[in-house]
């Protein structure tokens, strides 16, 4: 069943309107479990769509196998995916630094607050991001330091590589995961792939990991696949790694392979002289999880973190 869960005027008679699919038994029962599947706070992630359209799609396939409520919010951002943005066009705002919402302020955060009200209550929900157009991630989940207890059991079922237990701008105060773990509703954090694409292989292995959590909550009766088992990290053993020079960047490593302590991750070429601006090395010895994608780059720009971090 589809329903409005927000919306918003906007010039020359236009709407944008937030929508969820709420997909549940014929016959429900008091305290039935219920799991919340969002994606889309930034326009230019599109791996959870594809995942939103595979759920949809199997639960629809086996529906007498489904013991609970799974309500599916494929675009909380409508405004940013039409006009190919990250940010929510006109107003120039991150989504995910407007949560819980504010009735006083601009339509956006007005509509922030109503999902935040439609969301809360929820056994669980999962919050699927894209990296942006600059980076490349491996599937991972994201969690903060003060809910690591309670989350950590259910970020191990998702099949991801790892779970990164940390201070991430996706689980800071104002985003709707921050938001949602302090009114008591568990949420967990995935973050995949790149900005503007959709990686098959990612989301096949994150919906698995939904399958198996709503197996976990009692939500899905059917057969689910194997997860596999994630690495579980900390901030304190993931490093980052900038470059010091601008020009174009070429990698020599790709992501998700082991790598020692001085290996050669790439170059930063000076396309005018046909010289190399800047060789960089590894200062740490792990595993490459996020790696530049976008080959310009300035001082400062991110070229990778390694999860690991033996130096």
């Amino acid at each position: 069943m589809i329903e409005t869960v927000a919306s918003c005027c906007l010039t020359v008679d236009e709407k944008a309107v937030i929508k969820k699919n709420r997909l549940m038994p014929k016959e429900t029962i008091e305290g039935q479990k219920r799991i919340a599947i969002v994606t889309g706070i930034h326009g230019d992630e599109l791996e959870g769509q594809y995942i939103c359209y595979e759920l949809i799609r199997r639960i629809n396939r086996g529906f007498s196998e489904l013991n609970g409520i799974v309500d599916v919010y494929p675009m909380l951002n409508p405004l940013g995916a039409d006009s190919v943005s990250r940010q929510i066009p006109l107003y120039d705002l991150d989504m995910n630094k407007i949560f819980p919402g504010d009735e006083n302020t601009t339509p956006w955060e007005l509509m922030a607050g109503k999902v935040v009200k439609d969301i809360k209550g929820a056994d669980l929900c999962i919050d699927i991001h894209s990296s942006d157009v600059f980076l490349k991630e491996i599937p991972q989940v994201r969690i903060s330091p003060e809910n690591s207890v309670k989350l950590l059991p259910f970020a191990k079922l998702l099949n991801a590589d790892f779970v990164w237990v940390g201070n991430s701008s996706a689980v800071r105060p104002s985003s709707l995961s921050y938001t949602l773990n302090k009114m008591g509703t568990p949420c967990l954090v995935v973050e995949m792939g790149e900005g503007m694409k959709i990686i098959k292989e990612y989301g096949d292995r994150i919906l698995e990991g939904i399958f198996a959590l709503m197996s976990k909550l009692g939500i899905w009766t059917g057969e689910v696949g194997q997860v596999s088992n994630p690495i579980v990290s900390s901030d304190g053993e993931v490093t980052f790694i900038h470059c010091n020079k601008s020009g174009v960047f070429m990698p020599s490593v790709e992501n998700w392979i082991g790598i020692c302590k001085g290996d050669h991750l790439g170059d930063v070429l000076n396309v005018f002289t046909g010289e190399i601006e800047e060789e960089i090395f590894s200062p740490v010895s792990g595993m490459v999880f996020t790696m530049r994608e976008y080959p310009v780059v300035s001082e400062g720009s991110l070229i990778a973190r390694v999860l690991g971090g033996r130096r």
